[in-house]
Parts: C-alpha cells; sequence; structure tokens
C-alpha cells in the first residue's frame, strides 16, 4: 500500500483464502468438546444474483458437480435482498463432504468471473443436548469471502441472537480457524437458511 492510499483511506481487499473451509471440520471437533455443538449437515453459499448466460450456466454447473454426491440435496433460494443461497442438506452428516461441496460452489463462481458477488458460506451446528427445547442453541459458522475469515452467528429467534455465545465460541475456536476480529462485520444473516 503506497502513501497515497494511506492519505486517501483506501486500503488493500484481503485475498479470500477458500481453504479456510477445510479447517471447519476439525474446529467442529473443538465445538462438539468445548460447546457440546454438533454439525447439521446443511451449509450454504450466499451471493448477489447475476444476469445472463454465464451466471445461469455457472448455476447448471453446480447442481451438475453437487449431483455427484447423492448424500447431498441441493436447493436454491432467493431472499428479499436480492441474494441468492445454494443450500446443501445431507441426509446422512459428513462434514467433510460438506464443506468440499460448499468449497466446489465458491471456487466455480469465483472460476466464473463471480468472485466480486460472493457474499459469505454459513455451515449448520445445533446443540448437541438442547440446553432449552423451545429456543435450542443454533450456530452458523459465517466465511467471509471478501474477508477470509469466519465468525460465529447464532439466532435466538426473532431478531436477537445470542452474543454470550458467539463470544464463547470465537474463544474456543481461536487457534482452529482464522476468526473475523472486527464485531463491527459479525452481521446477521437472519435470511440464512442455515443453521
Amino acid at each position: 500500500m503506497g502513501f497515497l492510499d494511506t492519505l486517501l483511506g483506501r486500503t488493500t481487499r484481503v485475498q479470500p483464502n477458500l481453504d479456510v473451509l477445510f479447517a471447519i471440520p476439525s474446529a467442529a471437533l473443538t465445538l462438539q468438546a468445548a460447546l457440546e455443538l454438533a454439525p447439521t449437515g446443511v451449509g450454504a453459499v450466499c451471493f448477489k444474483a447475476a444476469e445472463g448466460a454465464a451466471a445461469a450456466q455457472s448455476e447448471t454447473d453446480i447442481r451438475d458437480l453437487l449431483t455427484l454426491d447423492p448424500t447431498l440435496d441441493v436447493a436454491v433460494s432467493h431472499d428479499e435482498f436480492g441474494y441468492t443461497w445454494i443450500t446443501c442438506t445431507q441426509t446422512v452428516v459428513d462434514l467433510a463432504a460438506l464443506v468440499t461441496g460448499l468449497h466446489a460452489i465458491n471456487a466455480t463462481l469465483a472460476d466464473a468471473g463471480f468472485g466480486p458477488s460472493l457474499l459469505c458460506t454459513v455451515v449448520g451446528f445445533r446443540a448437541a443436548a438442547p440446553v432449552d427445547v423451545e429456543a435450542p442453541h443454533r450456530v452458523g459458522l459465517v466465511y467471509l469471502f471478501k474477508r477470509g475469515t469466519v465468525y460465529p452467528f447464532a439466532p435466538t429467534g426473532g431478531l436477537r441472537r445470542d452474543t454470550p455465545l458467539e463470544m464463547q465460541i470465537r474463544a474456543a475456536l481461536a487457534g482452529d480457524l482464522t476468526i473475523e476480529p472486527d464485531l463491527e462485520r459479525w452481521f446477521p444473516v437472519w435470511n440464512a437458511p442455515v443453521p
């Protein structure tokens, strides 16, 4: 970064590191041991919907790629903010296979030129033994594509989140994942089909 960039407040964009996703299965072991959170077998990739033949071809390529794994059920949905969610749901939870599928979706979209449109990837977890039957702990590990970092998101119902649980997860995973240091970037993903 040069002097003028510093003076004008410009920052260098962090290059996304999709391989961070492959650290999630080992981090899941930490979550299970420390906080009794287990993977749900559901994950999703969120991106700004693009128009045109290239976007349609990318979606077809993703579906074709993911049909190679018969344990994954793939669904595409759109939220009210104009984002597209590609959700993968497993019949039998295999977190390593799920993460591989989510990585393939991200890589396919990035290779097709839609990297700037990628927002995040969310992998779902839940309390292995629900503490509160009416409001069981649900957590999404959110990978921010443009930052190359991960943060926990723990919705409790409505538009509320369990911040103390998120802080516990942050402390537990500090050695396993690149946690997003700026809490202002821990955006709530209320519309995520995960967790």
